[in-house]
């Protein structure tokens, strides 16, 4: 190779571009066009405990549309919940933030004397937000049984139905791990929801030492049996309680103890079939009322006898909050549930059908539609519990930049994304540091994934966007935090809009800076006030 051939491949593998090789070799492609780690110092990204592992990081500049920094930012990595960047992305686009769901409560027959002869249907659309009050009946119940009063509804001579169908049944997302089916925060979606589909099990210490702790499921309707063997031990003891069942099973089994005089503990777990619960439910707090249904809840797929033809009649109508608040319970609480609900939605309202494959379709095409290339994300599922998501940090970035670009987008969705310190899955990280409230974004974590991408502001008010994915590390998660967050403060008190290119080689000093008040003002949409008390699924954020 000539001397000049061999300076026309080094430039080809820095320059990087659409054309470039940088990203299509194995190992690490990064460029620092900005300077923003020096070299006389080291890039965070190089710490010896991310040396197996495949980091892709893109960070460009709001303010002056300049790339800063990438490393693999072409290559495929597991997102975990920086999929829901994308779902939620798409969702404001196809729906709107003013989307709204509606669920009905139909009578399917006539009246006569105070007995609907005929049944009670119950009409979902994709609704994730139903939810119990502390365990109790959800407030829509109440709702319903006034209006089902003021119709002249003292009895049902029929059945309670949950129709469904405005989504397919196939709850849970492609690629989700057998190991896990059980976990609250992979509760199945479906079209007829209710309490984020999850039963909540309670357990508090008996009265005395070695009486059986005292296990309580609810809300009604659940449809689960408890095996109890967990007891009550002496106080001041560390807990073991626990609660598992198997895959497909209705029994919960509890073991270990509870010390004395313990406040109470709960878990969550799926219920076995959505519809059904919503039903049983709704059966429960009628009856609690006085208002009997002779024939008991049904899921519309399996009913021994179809619904009677004829004219229907809504009794009641619930709506939802807006997109724009639910967007911030999937996002500040990175609830799975929310998200796999919000993908089908999407495909429903692009094709009719309310599947994860036509939710897939539809986020395809608007990506597309946005620039992206067609394969920088790939989509089976809406939260990113599924390994067989991917995307890039250049897309992401991307998706990220659009929202901020964008007047109709910019207000709800940043509002949406946890505060550093703050709130949300990022509450307690950088809380007592100078990045506390300068990093708005959404978190990440599924087993040997990390991810964090959003907005920075930096010292100089600067506004940055960026994503950083870490996939293939042994590290603990609060290892990789560290590095993310050292690179984060290393941008934020270095950049210069004056001296875009310079660099104060002191930012490498781990000393902290005097905290101040940043000027990234955020509204925290309130989630819905109606789940019970200890039922949000914790996920991997």
């Amino acid at each position: 190779m000539t001397r000049a051939a061999a300076w026309l491949v080094v430039a080809l593998a820095v320059t990087g571009g659409r054309g470039s090789i940088c990203g299509k070799l194995p190992g690490s492609c990064n460029q620092d066009p900005q300077g923003v780690f020096h070299r006389s110092t080291p890039d965070p990204f190089d710490d010896p405990i991310l040396a197996r592992a495949l980091v892709s990081v893109r960070i460009e500049s709001l303010t002056t549309g300049e790339v800063l920094y990438t490393r693999n930012s072409e290559r495929h990595v597991v997102p975990a919940s920086n999929m829901k960047v994308v779902t939620l992305a798409v969702a404001a686009e196809r729906l709107g933030w003013d989307f709204r769901y509606e669920t009905r409560l139909e009578a399917a027959g006539r009246v006569s004397d105070g007995v609907l002869k005929g049944d009670l249907v119950i009409v979902g659309s994709g609704d994730p937000s139903i939810g119990s009050d502390d365990a109790g009946a959800a407030p829509v119940f109440a709702g319903w049984i006034r209006a089902l009063r003021e119709a002249g509804i003292q009895r049902v001579h029929g059945r309670i139905v949950g129709d469904d169908d405005a989504f397919d049944d196939e709850g849970w997302g492609g690629g989700w791990a057998w190991d896990y089916l059980t976990a609250g925060y992979a509760a199945p979606s479906g079209g007829l929801s209710y309490n984020e589909n999850v039963a909540v099990i309670r357990a508090r210490p008996g009265a005395a030492v070695g009486a059986p702790s005292e296990v309580l499921i609810t809300p009604p309707g659940h449809g689960f049996v408890v095996d109890n063997r967990a007891s009550t031990g002496t106080a001041g003891i560390r807990a073991t309680f626990s609660a598992s069942r198997a895959f497909g099973s209705p029994t919960v089994e509890t073991r270990g103890e509870l010390p004395l005089g313990a406040s109470e503990t709960a878990r969550t777990t799926p219920v076995l079939n959505p519809t059904l619960f919503f039903a049983r439910s709704l059966e429960a707090a009628l009856v609690e009322t006085g208002l009997v249904v002779r024939d008991g809840a049904w899921d519309i797929d399996e009913l021994n006898a179809p619904i009677a033809d004829g004219e229907r009649r809504t009794i009641a109508r619930h709506i939802s909050p807006p997109l724009s608040t639910l967007a911030g319970h999937l996002m500040k609480a990175s609830q799975n549930f929310y998200a796999e609900a919000l993908l089908k939605t999407i495909g429903r309202a692009a094709s009719g059908t309310g599947s994860a494959d036509s939710g897939r379709r539809a986020v395809r095409n608007t990506l597309e539609s946005w620039g992206l290339p067609s394969d920088a994300v790939v989509v089976y599922d809406g939260s990113g519990l599924s390994r067989y998501n991917y995307v890039t940090a250049d897309a992401i970035v991307a998706i990220l930049r659009r929202m901020w670009e964008s007047e109709t987008h910019r207000g709800p969705f940043v509002a949406t994304l946890p505060v550093a310190g703050h709130d949300g899955t990022l509450e307690s990280r950088m809380r007592d540091g100078p990045l506390a409230r300068r990093v708005q974004a959404k978190t990440g974590t599924i087993a040997n994934v990390r991810s964090l991408s959003g907005y920075l502001d930096t010292d100089s008010g600067e506004k940055i966007v960026f994503s950083v994915i870490a996939n293939h590390f042994t590290a603990s998660s609060a290892q990789v935090d560290a590095i993310v967050e050292r690179a984060l403060l290393q941008i934020a008190q270095s950049r210069n809009l004056q001296s875009p290119k310079s660099l104060d080689s002191s930012i490498f000093n781990q000393s902290s800076i005097p905290d101040r008040k940043s000027s990234m003002q955020v509204t925290v949409p309130h989630p819905p006030s109606s789940r019970a008390a200890g039922s949000t699924p914790r996920s991997g954020s």
